[in-house]
């Protein structure tokens, strides 16, 4: 009995571990999804036109 006790404690500690790392993975995807955002402003335009110029190429127009 006392050593499924133990076991329960431990797991449940891990569990709680677990739990308390949600802010920073929250963190991490908010930070990401900045990143992307910024990124594609400062290089929208840019690809924008590379893919213009590609398919006016490939058309011949």
């Amino acid at each position: 009995m006392m050593m499924r006790t133990r076991r329960f404690i431990a797991g449940r500690k891990l569990v709680q571990d677990e739990r308390g790392d949600v802010p920073g993975w929250v963190l991490v995807t908010l930070m990401t999804a900045g990143l992307v955002v910024v990124i594609w402003a400062v290089a929208g335009p840019a690809l924008v036109g590379l893919f213009e110029q590609a398919i006016s190429r490939v058309s011949g127009m």
